[in-house]
């Protein structure tokens, strides 16, 4: 299975409105959003509450017996996280707690026990005619997104089959889930902002992916926004090798197509178009030739 991944180096550059836009203009056979800290892909494609579902376990959490506690304090002078409280009796705070275990082994009373916790929701969505969407939501106060990630991926993968390619929504950043996203996929597309801060995070992101092995390539969002940074963008791209794929005008009707829960697919709009273009691209530079 051929994976396209769509990264941007940070929040708002339009990914998930060029991802689900993707995914709806292929009639992708599998999709997943990797974006488990903020995951809101299921929106725009239109799935419900009838996905299936299962717990996630991250790391354990300390849970102290009262009966053996001796109310020494260790635990709480030795957490770094400040997970345990000191009142009338020793409490561990469950949305503090990392996991780490320290408490349980300075514990001199062996009161300290760590429980399986669970972190997060694994949904799938196996819809006959829509192909498979597997996501996830993590908890509040939980790590572990890069396993997380995983294990959506791995979901994907088991309940897709056969599928021949699945694109996949990231999260933006350079950060665990980033990572276990781009982890063997085939290729990744950069949505970039033609800005100082948009160029920055861009380069970081591919600085990543190439660490990793994909292919990259790059477009650029609301390019008319800044044509001088945009104009940057491209000349990077050339300096880096990096395939740049083209460039999505600002479009007050894909705005409208956003709020409306729609995707640039299920409108006619300039940025629906170029989405499109971008995807032929992305598409042959995924069979080998070029791209552009």
């Amino acid at each position: 299975m051929k994976q396209l991944l769509i990264l941007s180096g940070k929040g708002g550059t339009g990914k998930t409105t060029v991802a689900s836009a993707m995914i709806r203009m292929s009639e992708a056979p599998a999709c997943a959003d990797c974006d488990v800290d903020a995951p809101n892909l299921h929106l725009v494609l239109g799935y419900g509450e009838d996905a299936e579902r299962k717990d996630y376990f991250g790391l354990p959490k300390a849970r102290i017996d009262k009966d053996l506690c001796t109310m020494c304090g260790i635990c709480s002078d030795k957490c770094r996280f400040g997970a345990i409280d000191m009142g009338d009796r020793a409490e561990v705070n469950p949305y503090a707690c990392e996991g780490c275990g320290l408490c349980k082994a300075m514990c001199p009373s062996d009161a300290i026990e760590m429980l399986p916790s669970v972190a997060g929701d694994l949904m799938l969505y196996s819809d006959t005619e829509r192909g498979i969407f597997s996501t996830a939501r993590l908890r509040i106060g939980n790590g572990t997104t890069g396993l997380l990630v995983t294990e959506v991926k791995k979901q994907m993968k088991k309940a897709a089959g056969n599928a021949p390619f699945a694109i996949i929504d990231g999260s933006p950043g350079i950060g665990c889930p980033v990572i276990a996203s781009i982890t063997g996929v085939h290729t990744v597309l950069v949505v970039a902002e033609p800005s100082l801060s948009g160029i920055s995070d861009m380069e970081r992101v591919l600085d990543t992916a190439d660490r990793l092995g994909p292919r990259t390539a790059v477009c650029v969002n609301r390019s008319d926004t800044n044509p001088a940074m945009t104009e940057r963008i491209r000349s990077l791209c050339s300096g880096r090798g990096v395939p740049y794929l083209g460039e999505i005008p600002y479009d007050p009707k894909a705005v409208d197509a956003v709020n409306r829960g729609l995707t640039l697919a299920d409108v006619e709009c300039p940025a629906g178009e170029a989405v499109r273009t971008i995807f032929g691209k992305i598409v042959k530079l995924m069979e080998g030739g070029e791209g552009v």
